[in-house]
């Protein structure tokens, strides 16, 4: 073999790798954007960029799997129930208190699940890896509970809230997680 024939074949093997590698990733980022949902962009804005964002979601998948969330059993389901049945009843009477208490179930439903109840940001990221279609509701209900905290959302914006939360409520309250899960 010449120099030239080493050379050449040096940069096909490099070029080779380079493309298997390239394929690699977006086949990870495509992985990734299908199980993340518009969680995926919220990231990706988030953080800058796409292997910055994609790092973090592998990073919540991975802290996510050493979590034993848990469905809930028929009678927490059904007390659950009965409580966001009470919480949307005082909607009309009380819109701010309604979202008080829908805010509060939503939490305590996550806490019987087993999800971990640290800051807002980290339980929205936690509920994102195994409900990435309704953590945008969560985000959206919580901006309008802080919104009103300083006095800036109207009763129509505590209504959408309050249907945000009832999203996340049912999905929680209907999910059945065994405790492994599928894989993605």
């Amino acid at each position: 073999m010449t120099t030239t024939s080493i050379v050449i074949l040096i940069v096909a093997v490099i070029a080779v790798g380079a493309l298997a590698w390239y394929l690699l990733r977006q086949q990870r980022s495509k992985k990734l954007r299908s199980q993340f949902g518009p969680e995926y962009d919220q990231a990706v804005r988030k953080f800058g960029d796409r292997p910055k964002a994609e790092d973090a979601l592998r990073a919540r998948q991975k802290r996510v799997e050493k979590i034993h969330v848990h469905p809930l059993s028929a009678h927490e389901r059904e007390r659950f129930a009965d409580q966001w049945h009470d919480v949307q009843s005082q909607f009309v009477d009380n819109p701010a208190g309604s979202i008080e208490g829908a805010d509060r179930l939503v939490c305590d439903v996550m806490m019987a699940r087993g999800y971990p109840m640290s800051d807002f940001e980290r339980r929205a990221e936690d509920l994102s890896v195994d409900h990435p279609q309704v953590v945008r509701n969560f985000r959206a209900a919580h901006a309008i509970a802080v919104r009103h905290e300083k006095g800036e959302a109207s009763t129509e914006d505590l209504r959408k809230a309050l249907v945000y939360y009832r999203d996340l409520f049912d999905e929680l309250l209907e999910a059945h997680t065994t405790g492994v899960r599928e894989i993605r």
